[in-house]
């Protein structure tokens, strides 16, 4: 008894551990893209698709930092600098996506079935681009690493959900942009922590015991 306890202490420090400071991580990563679409807004409005794609690439590194320093702690052998520029190219395919797709003037025109067809492939795409890319690095660690891809998608899919549900109605043509900005980070706030959570619960069920 006095074992399994100590083994699902360590498990509860793992995952909040985990949550912290990995929602902590995309928190801060966010302000890379909210920063290039404050400039591209008020400087630069002919450079916003290439900004946002280079900030995607800094969220990225900075989230895959994170995750990486907490996931050491029980795979010392997962590569840091592997694991950061996989997240880092993911990120900046995801956002590359989401800004040629959803964010598109033009796609946005075509019919609604091509809407259709083409959206769902865009949104998996973005739901798995991290999940495969960091795939390829924690398959060298652990079996069965393949459920890190279903879990990461499902894990965005929620994060995004929710930033979508929060964001979307409060903000409003004509805002003043730091009230924008406002917006949108306290919702990615929220976006992250349900993403570090998810994702958290899944590498518990993929670590080995502690």
């Amino acid at each position: 008894m006095a074992a399994e306890g100590s083994v699902a202490t360590r498990r509860n420090t793992f995952l909040a551990r985990w949550v912290g400071w990995v929602g902590f991580g995309e928190t801060l990563g966010f302000l890379a893209p909210a920063t290039a679409q404050f400039v591209s807004a008020t400087v630069w409005p002919t450079a916003a698709v290439p900004l946002l794609v280079l900030a995607g690439f800094v969220e990225g590194a900075v989230l895959g930092w994170f995750q990486v320093r907490v996931l050491r702690t029980r795979l010392p052998a997962v590569s840091v600098r592997r694991w950061v520029l996989l997240t880092a190219a993911a990120a900046a395919v995801a956002w590359t996506v989401g800004l040629l797709s959803f964010s598109n003037e033009s796609w946005q025109g075509w019919p609604a079935a091509a809407q259709l067809v083409t959206g769902t492939g865009a949104a998996t795409v973005l739901l798995v681009s991290i999940g495969v890319a960091q795939w390829v690095e924690l398959r060298r660690h652990v079996p069965r690493a393949w459920r890190w891809i279903a879990g990461s998608a499902a894990a965005w899919a929620l994060g995004l959900g929710i930033f979508m549900a929060v964001a979307t109605p409060l903000w409003q043509p004509g805002q003043d942009l730091w009230l924008t900005a406002a917006i949108g980070i306290g919702s990615a706030v929220l976006m992250a922590e349900a993403m570090a959570a998810v994702t958290g619960l899944v590498l518990l069920r993929l670590l080995p015991k502690p």
